[in-house]
């Protein structure tokens, strides 16, 4: 086995790790101000501005945007390193367009859907967003209740949607949602799903209320009320929208993975630089067995997670099928950084309560994400069930 990335790879993780060091780092004071105020600690629109165009310039836009649509074709394993080094800030920033959307739609796009919305968004012109869950069905797709039906018999009609979802990231902001929806209730998620291209200005598409989530975050709900969407854009096959939707979340669960990373990494860091500042009866942390077996341990499960980070995404650009591992690495990571982001609390005492440090936000953030996704539990029956052939 081979450990260490090519060369190429190496260096753009080192690029974004200066890019978040020189442009990202110095907007935290900033973040953690607005956040403590009640404000949004989102970058407002001016720094956003100003990213895009320094990122742009320095080549870190469509990644792995398929080379056919000007993007970098960068396989998995490459952006590893380059999530792990945007996880590591309460800035949060995107480089665009975002990963998961843009997997599933170069996956499915048929000639007119590539023009119309894989071209511009791997150009990073456009935001999208994705709307899977509805209230009530939790993880469970089988759960799932928005209706997809033509309006007539002819193969170009019209689909009317009419359904609610919830926990929508950028749905007000988007120019277009990928919504998935029943067209087969009897098939539900077993050849009964679609997915399908919703402009936001869509007539029926109604974004009902903003969701405050810890750590500064915010998601939507949104509801369809006969919501026409054109026959041209059904997403991929119908009743198979199922598949491309689990190649969207894999590819979300690697990037959760190295963000938590990226994350642990961080307050492990803040530990190790403060532990030896601080005395307490007469030693300093850094001499305390506690405090080294905890920045021991975080070292540890920071280097076993990014160990089945670059497995999981080696095996991912091989094309192996890889569901178990995802599901083991989503737990694992983010559990992990959890654990470490605490310890560094614990170990900043009272400092590590403020909001004047950036650990809550790192918490808070990794704590979403053990529910993003599928939380700990779906995963872990999803390990369970396929170790032991207990699928119901």
């Amino acid at each position: 086995m081979h450990f260490d990335l090519a060369d190429e790879h190496r260096m753009l993780k080192e690029l974004v790790e200066r890019f978040v060091r020189d442009e990202l780092l110095p907007l935290e004071t900033a973040v953690m101000a607005r956040e403590a105020a009640g404000d949004d600690p989102a970058l407002p629109a001016a720094d956003r501005a100003r990213l895009d165009a320094r990122s742009k310039a320095l080549g870190l836009w469509s990644l792995d945007a398929p080379e056919a649509e000007g993007g970098a074709g960068l396989p998995h394993v490459a952006l590893v390193g380059v999530n792990e080094a945007l996880g590591s800030t309460i800035a949060t920033y995107v480089l665009p367009p975002d990963s998961p959307n843009l997997r599933m739609l170069a996956a499915t796009v048929d000639d007119r859907q590539r023009a119309a919305y894989l071209a511009p968004y791997a150009r990073g012109e456009t935001i999208s967003a994705i709307g899977i869950s509805e209230p009530g069905a939790g993880a469970d797709p089988a759960g799932m209740t928005t209706r997809a039906v033509r309006d007539g018999d002819a193969k170009d009609a019209d689909w009317i949607i009419n359904g609610r979802k919830i926990w929508i990231t950028r749905a007000a902001e988007a120019d277009f949602t990928i919504l998935m929806a029943l067209t087969d209730p009897a098939k539900k998620a077993r050849g009964g799903m679609s997915a399908f291209l919703v402009d936001r200005d869509t007539p029926g598409f109604h974004v009902l209320r903003r969701i405050p989530m810890i750590g500064g975050e915010y998601t939507y709900e949104v509801v369809l009320e006969d919501c026409r969407v054109p026959a041209w854009k059904l997403l991929g096959q119908e009743g198979q929208g199922f598949g491309p939707m689990q190649l969207r979340l894999g590819t979300r669960r690697m990037e959760m993975a190295a963000w938590c990373i990226g994350a642990a990494s961080r307050a492990l860091d803040m530990m190790r630089e403060y532990a030896p500042q601080r005395s307490t009866f007469g030693m300093r942390l850094s001499e305390r067995q506690t405090v080294q077996w905890w920045v021991a341990d975080g070292a540890t499960k920071i280097h076993a997670a990014r160990l089945m980070a670059y497995d999981c995404a080696w095996k991912l650009d091989q094309g192996r099928d890889v569901r178990g591992e995802i599901s083991m690495l989503k737990v694992f990571a983010t559990e992990m950084a959890q654990a470490v982001i605490d310890t560094a609390m614990q170990c900043f005492g009272a400092m590590g309560m403020t909001r004047e440090m950036p650990l809550h936000l790192l918490a808070g953030r990794v704590r979403n994400m053990r529910i993003y996704d599928g939380p700990s539990e779906v995963h872990r029956m999803v390990i369970a069930r396929n170790l032991m052939n207990t699928r119901p």
